[in-house]
């Protein structure tokens, strides 16, 4: 090899590293410079890295007197050469070259050289330690590291660290003297360095640990805790930011290793960080880091935080450091206390129940929100906006009392208080627009008149603070209007359009989008009332849905589509025909435009086209089918991420990788030195560090564009169901295995979508076939193609179901599955192997020990069971929201099994039952609608529950929550009409009609018609038991039902019957029921299903028959004898 030829081309990428650090090199220079790096560069990987030499003489300029820089490159390009030439080197060579590379690290002063060298030395010892070479390389390091020189602890420490990471299992031996040593670098009275050093070993070693079978090691590694968190308090009070974030990455890598690791100090650990992040004296960089390790803890040691009851001391300390924003903007990317403080207090609200988190904020927020400086009402509002995402149950309980308080914020004299007000606002709305929508009269002229004053202050494109207000006034109203009635919407089209219309022509593209968008979602919510602006609007809008020259254009162009594909959904397929095919050729050329968005908005307009054009949309169909299975095949490739210096801009923010958000962190300097390799040579990394990624999947945007295609197909074969059918076999082929894709968006869409064929294709069977009746085996089989596919979908989603660890994933399957029985009954689970995973499934899932419920960390063995048994401890919402779609596919069980049902139950009572006398009303009430199901589904073969289901319901009868009350009593109602057990009903019958009394006078619309239902069910039951003189007149006075309509079957075939046996009472009330048949017989039409119709109307015309002159005063009850 020619040695001098191979230094000099090194020594041009070396100087062409160099500089490219300066700024004085003209452009041709800097073309020129590249070309000749980029030549050498080639000339290396092709002619010399590939001979063994290469190294040598990379490992000769390592270790000589050249320049810091020289020897920092040789270092990170010998390290990618061991593993290649290393066993080529003469063995005669070896033994010198291990002595000078070992014998000059520890002299080298440079600490990034050294750190380069350890890694060279650590790559050499991976081989020849597997080969029996290098025997007393341990013993070296170990005397290295207890040297008295502090220079040579720093290097053997660091080496020992290196030589465990690389190692790993073969370093198990040695823990317990490693262990001895590093309890004493820990303490190291003269180099920091030392002492950071053996944190990193000590984590590497706690990776390594067998907790279980090395309890000795467990108990050092314990012990050595406290001095670990006093090196980095030390890093901390010395403001050395690199030792700081090293130490917060040991305690980051610790809470991954086993559990037991940190228990014994875990509390302390959590108050320490919390005192560095509350403490305004430290360094912003070390308190946001403290409150991202808090954030780790809450989600992967979340059952520990919850036993340990810290969560509203969290809660508290973020809420006053919230209050240092100042002027800041709470959506701001810049990584500030302030916006980590809110982040951890959105993470708290989604991870723990609302008594630790929501609960204490609210009961704290008046100091606050009432004070006098603006920067802490400002907290106080961002933090309450902060928790509705995680707890949007609990906060629609409280919303009576939260929103007056947030709309006077909302008009506070201080613009950064009302924008926080806003942003609140903005959150309520996306998650309880609903609820929210019910303040419209107030919050609408509120959000009219803030957006008015923005756009009349408004000086220009310069202006951000009043365009920002503008943009958040028209994300609010986007949200908000998705919960307004069509007529209520219709009162504000007049005020809200032509504003909106207004800023399509403002020279900002985010504020032409966000006031574009809004207008969609206006659009989709008023629907047949859009259509007087819809001509103008759409021209209006035209010329954005053409445009390409830029990236803001692209996006704009996005938004557009997006919002004129609501626009057809709410106008129609008759206005919008006309441009139909025009919008169809612009989404076909958004697909070629290279802007990722781009393609998914054309795939949902597709989508959008599909649903409001149906089979109309056929002539489309083959090129759209087309297109969307080119997306489905697509390849993903890898994605190759280098965060070296062109990434400076992302430390401190946050990336998606694998559908996680993780924060990325400054390069140490030994990250620096493996960052700073000329290039990837050949592709060779240690195969060994392929692990560590294994689980890790970049979300790619082919990835992102799959996951919109999918559900665009269940769009399109939900509606275009017949013409579909030549393109179904392919797409069930293509979509099966996306249930196993790497991003969970993609599983959950091919999920769904499986789900919708199945629903499509079993509605193309004869109605008798449809027509499915409850129990196995099958009393109605399907046809031949249904139950092929269904054995397809069921193969593929319920094997999945039971494996999967995305919560949302399996909530999805949970929907889909329930959803699917109550349409197509128990086919899908008609044979035992398909049942019998259900079953289980199920039964993990409510009993919290389902895969996707175990992602909090392993449990903690040395807490008390009530800590943290996950069945006795109450869940956060979003925990809950597993288990509350996985009792809706409990509930569609007993609708499909019917009395069979019964042997299931036995499996599911005792975790019901706890749910239902849980201290969260929403499980309390969820649980007892269960149970009324349940009921209902096994019919008489409930009966040998009848005691244990009364037990609770009597109780729950009581309740302070009314949802709860109104479960309760429809569930003893169903209990009373189908167990057949009279002995325990008759235990219960008369405390029943005592307490159904007052609830008849109840307020809530909902307890009343469940009450009157129940009283219904008891007299069909037991007439004989019920003193009708009493009970008639009492349940006639809160006719007709108001909210629960389900309940008119059984109050109205109660009277029918009774009217039928001529009863004394309820022909004396007649009088008093003719106008209220009147208005049950009237509008709205689903007061009454099919059958309850038909015998009201056989009463009324009864009635006539006895009470003609009655009855002709009530035209609608002689439309009805008429009839």
């Amino acid at each position: 090899m020619d040695t001098k030829k191979f230094v000099q081309l090194f020594g041009e990428v070396l100087a062409r590293k160099f500089s490219s650090h300066l700024s004085i090199a003209t452009a041709d220079v800097e073309i020129a410079d590249t070309a000749r790096v980029k030549a050498a560069t080639a000339t290396l990987k092709s002619e010399y890295y590939t001979l063994p030499e290469s190294l040598t003489v990379l490992l000769q300029l390592l270790v000589s007197d050249e320049s810091i820089s020289l020897r920092q490159l040789a270092a990170t390009q010998a390290r990618s050469l061991v593993p290649k030439h290393w066993k080529a080197l003469p063995a005669g060579q070896k033994p010198q070259i291990r002595q000078h590379i070992l014998q000059r690290t520890l002299a080298e002063e440079k600490q990034i050289v050294r750190h380069g060298a350890a890694r060279v030395i650590t790559a050499i010892a991976k081989i020849d330690l597997s080969d029996g070479e290098w025997p007393d390389l341990f013993d070296t390091l170990m005397q290295a590291a207890g040297s008295q020189t502090p220079r040579h602890r720093e290097v053997g420490t660091y080496i020992l660290f290196t030589t465990i990471e690389a190692l790993e299992e073969d370093m198990t031996a040695k823990i317990p003297q490693l262990l001895e040593l590093f309890g004493k670098t820990i303490n190291d009275p003269q180099s920091a360095e030392v002492k950071i050093n053996s944190m990193l070993a000590l984590s590497r070693i706690a990776i390594l640990l067998d907790t279980e079978e090395d309890e000795d090691s467990l108990t050092t590694i314990q012990n050595l805790i406290p001095q670990m968190v006093a090196v980095l308090k030390a890093a901390i009070d010395a403001s050395d930011e690199d030792r700081t974030t090293q130490c917060f990455e040991v305690f980051q890598t610790l809470l991954g290793c086993d559990s037991a690791v940190l228990n014994k100090h875990f509390k302390d650990l959590l108050q320490f960080m919390t005192n560095i992040a509350a403490d305004t004296e430290a360094d912003e960089d070390a308190r946001t880091q403290a409150i991202s390790f808090l954030m780790q803890c809450v989600r992967f040691r979340k059952l520990k935080v919850q036993g340990l009851k810290v969560g509203e001391q969290l809660t508290l300390k973020c809420l006053e450091i919230v209050t240092e924003m100042g002027d800041a903007d709470a959506d701001d990317e810049e990584v500030t206390t302030g916006r980590s403080a809110l982040a951890l207090i959105d993470v708290l609200s989604e991870s723990l129940p609302p008594s630790q988190v929501v609960v204490p904020l609210l009961n704290n927020l008046g100091p606050y929100v009432n004070s006098p400086d603006p920067d802490r009402r400002k907290a106080g509002i961002l933090a309450l906006g902060t928790c509705v995402e995680g707890a949007p149950d609990f906060i629609n309980t409280q919303l009576h009392e939260i929103f007056p308080l947030v709309l006077r914020l909302f008009q506070d004299p201080e613009d950064k208080v009302r924008r926080a007000a806003l942003d609140t606002i903005m959150r309520l709305a996306e998650d309880l627009a609903e609820d929210l929508g019910k303040e419209h009269e107030k919050l609408m002229p509120a959000l009219v008149k803030h957006l008015d004053t923005a756009m009349k202050q408004l000086t220009g494109p310069e202006d951000t603070k009043n365009m920002d207000s503008i943009k958040a006034c028209c994300n609010a109203i986007d949200a908000l209007v998705d919960g307004l009635d069509e007529d209520v919407l219709q009162g504000y089209l007049q005020e809200l359009v032509p504003r909106m219309s207004k800023l399509f022509t403002h020279p900002d593209f985010k504020m032409k989008a966000a006031a574009i968008g809004a207008l969609g979602a206006i659009a989709a919510s008023s629907k047949q009332a859009f259509t007087p602006y819809f001509e103008q609007v759409m021209t209006a809008l035209s010329d954005y849905v053409q445009i390409k020259d830029s990236e803001e254009e692209l996006d704009l162009r996005c938004t557009t589509c997006d919002a004129m594909g609501a626009m057809a959904l709410a106008v129609g397929a008759e206005p919008f025909q006309r441009y139909v095919r025009p919008l169809m050729e612009a989404t076909e050329e958004g697909l070629h435009l290279d802007h990722p968005k781009l393609r998914e908005t054309s795939f949902l307009f597709w989508g959008n086209m599909a649903k409001v054009y149906k089979t109309d949309f056929q002539p489309f169909l083959q090129g759209v089918i087309k297109t969307i299975f080119e997306s489905l095949e697509s390849e993903e490739s890898d994605l190759d991420v280098e965060l070296g210096e062109e990434a400076a801009d992302l430390i401190g923010k946050e990336v998606t990788i694998g559908g996680r958000k993780v924060k990325v962190s400054a390069l140490s300097d030994d990250e620096l030195t493996a960052a700073d390799e000329i290039e990837d040579l050949d592709g060779m990394e240690d195969d060994d560090d392929d692990s560590d990624w294994a689980d890790l999947h970049a979300v790619t945007a082919v990835a992102q564009e799959k996951e919109i295609a999918v559900e665009v197909v269940g769009d399109i074969v939900t509606h275009l169901t017949r013409e579909y059918i030549p393109y179904l076999e392919k797409t069930v082929e293509i979509i099966v295995p996306m249930t196993e894709h790497p991003y969970e968006g993609v599983r959950r869409g091919a999920i769904g979508t499986l789900y919708r064929i199945y629903a499509a294709v079993w509605a193309l069977q004869p109605d008798e076939v449809q027509k499915w009746k409850p129990g196995l085996p099958l009393q109605q089989k399907p046809t031949d193609e249904v139950v092929k596919l269904g054995e397809v979908i069921a193969t593929a989603t319920l094997g999945l179901w039971n494996e999967e660890e995305d919560r949302a994933t399996v909530t999805e399957i949970n929907r889909n599955l329930a959803a699917t029985l109550q349409l197509t009954g128990p086919s899908l689970i008609s044979t035992p192997s398909n049942l019998t995973s259900l079953s289980q499934t199920v039964v993990s899932l409510i009993n919290k020990q389902h895969a996707c419920q175990l992602d909090t960390g392993p449990f903690d063995s040395t807490s008390s069971p009530d800590d943290l048994d996950p069945g006795v401890i109450e869940s956060s919402e979003y925990d809950w929201l597993v288990i509350e779609t996985a009792l809706d596919v409990i509930v569609a069980l007993s609708q499909v099994l019917g009395p069979s049902f019964a042997e299931f139950y036995k499996l599911i009572d005792k975790s019901i039952l706890r749910f239902a006398s849980s201290s969260e009303s929403y499980e309390r009430s969820t649980a007892v609608g269960v149970l009324a199901e349940c009921i209902r589904g096994m019919d008489a073969s409930v009966s040998p529950y009848t005691s244990s289901l009364f037990k609770i319901l009597m109780h729950r009868l009581q309740d302070e929550d009314a949802g709860v009350k109104s479960n309760a009593v429809f569930a003893i109602g169903l209990l009373i009409a189908t167990s057949e057990d009279e002995r325990e009903i008759g235990k219960h019958f008369n405390s029943v009609l005592a307490k159904l009394e007052p609830l008849l006078g109840e307020e809530e619309a909902r307890t009343k018609d469940n009450a009157a239902g129940c009283v219904g069910r008891m007299i069909s039951s037991y007439q004989d038991k019920v003193p009708l003189g009493a009970v008639l007149p009492a349940l006639v006075s809160v006719l007709p039902l108001k909210e629960d309509f389900e309940e008119n079957s059984a109050v109205w075939g109660c009277l029918v019957r009774l009217y039928s046996e001529g009863e004394p009472t309820i022909l004396g009330l007649t009088p008093k029921m003719l106008p209220i048949l009147e208005q049950v017989l009237g509008p709205p039409e689903e007061q009454l299903d099919d059958e309850t119709r038909e015998q009201v109307v056989q009463l009324v015309k009864f009635l006539h028959g006895k009470q003609a002159q009655l009855v002709k005063k009530y035209p609608g009850l002689m439309a009805a004898v008429n009839s």
